[in-house]
This record gives C-alpha cells, structure tokens and sequence, in this order.
C-alpha cells in the first residue's frame, strides 16, 4: 500500500496536475553563513522565501514550519502535500518539520538538482537581484519580500502568461492566495 501511494504521489508531482507539490532549497550567501530558504510550488511556480542568518538544521526546520503555519488553515490540506529537498544537512531534522506540519518530505538522488527543477530555476531568477557573494545579514526582510513579489508577479510562458501569483490565486481564490 504505502509503495502505491508514494508512486501516486511522484506521478501528481511529476505533470504538475495537482497543486500541493513544493521544491525547496537553500541561496547561500558570501562567506557561507546566511541565506535564503525558498520553497516554490510546481504547479503555479509560486515562490515563498524568506532570509535566515545561520542555516543549521534546527534554525532552518524551525523557518519551514514558520513558512508553512503562515498557509491559511482552509487551504493548508489542498497546498501542502509534499516538499521535494536536496541532500543537504540542512533538513537532517526533516521528521521534526513532517510532525509538525503534516508535510511529507522526500529527497533527491545525490548530486540531481534536476530534480527540483523548477526551485533550482526560481533561485536563479532570484540571483538576478541577490548575486553570488551577497551577504544576506545585510539584506533586509523587505528587499526579499520585494523580490519575492516581483518574481510572483512576473507572467511566465509555461504558466499561459499568467504570473504565479494569478496562478495561485487562480487555485485557491485569491483572498487565501494574498495571504501566502
């Protein structure tokens, strides 16, 4: 049974056809230290991140599981069925982030980027306003907000010009999408 319902949900991740499915990642800044953890839905492209000055597991666990109780509670069963991470040592405390939020995480194959495709692709629209070497302690919440917004509200040919906020609300309506 459980090997049936993990191909089915590879299957829902893999066309796009149901919403619910996250990539996440980490944009490391100068020196190693500080970052951005993104999380970007494949269905709508959408992008939610937020800025971390020290990405050790418990500190990045903790942000998800701040991230995902941010998700509306009328949506939350419909958005947040399973987030797909690198092998980093960052989520070495994954099952805390599971038990707290009901979110299954599953891992890439070693050195397989492709396949968090799309979160790999977002964080390179996001180098666009913090490039390599930026040191996140002196980026502010606002600028990652502003980016964040921007990219979210930039139509996207694989989304039929709509950008993934519209996609987004689209899904959810777009009260539940504002407050993401």
């Amino acid at each position: 049974i459980l090997v049936g319902i993990v191909a089915t949900l590879f299957a829902e991740a893999a066309d796009r056809a149901v919403p619910g499915h996250w990539e996440g990642d980490l944009v490391v800044g100068s020196g190693g230290r500080s970052c951005l953890v993104t999380l970007v839905e494949r269905r709508t492209r959408f992008l939610v991140a937020r800025r971390l000055l020290s990405h050790e597991s418990r500190t990045v666990v903790d942000l998800l599981v701040e991230m995902v109780a941010s998700v509306p509670d009328g949506v939350r069963d419909a958005l947040l069925s399973t987030l797909t991470w690198d092998q980093g040592v960052e989520m070495a405390e994954h099952a805390r982030f599971t038990e707290a939020t009901g979110f299954r995480v599953y891992f890439c194959d070693p050195h397989s980027p492709w396949q968090r495709g799309t979160n790999e692709n977002t964080n390179g629209l996001l180098r666009q306003y913090f490039p390599k070497g930026t040191d996140f302690s002196s980026v502010t919440d606002a600028e990652v907000e502003a980016a964040r917004d921007e990219l979210n509200g930039r139509p996207r040919k694989t989304l039929g010009w709509m950008s993934p906020a519209e996609a987004m609300a689209g899904l959810l309506g777009s009260d539940a999408a504002g407050a993401i």
